[in-house]
């Protein structure tokens, strides 16, 4: 077996399991735990840029489905979820 019929396999067994998180919770969270802590730091470096509210709404938005799943997509701890701040707590 190739190396894209290995990425391929992954990918779809990936989104098989979102589907099943999403029929089961309602949702999933949306960014991996360094992709939220990128859009967050981009966000601190960037706050005049015109995409920097959208990017804190998306930022809070993840921060309050990962307290409210039971199972997160990404790699999550429960220490991790439990010290995110959302832009309005900090």
């Amino acid at each position: 077996m190739g190396s894209a019929s290995v990425a391929i396999r992954r990918s779809l067994a990936d989104e098989e399991r979102k589907l099943r998180l999403v029929q089961r919770q309602g949702e999933i969270d949306t960014y991996s735990p360094k992709a939220l802590a990128d859009l967050r730091t981009w966000v601190e470096e960037h706050p005049a840029d015109p995409y920097a509210d959208e990017a804190k709404e998306r930022h809070d938005e993840c921060v309050e489905t990962l307290r409210q799943l039971d199972e997160p997509f990404y790699d999550w701890s429960d220490d991790e979820i439990e010290s995110l701040e959302t832009f309005n707590e900090t």
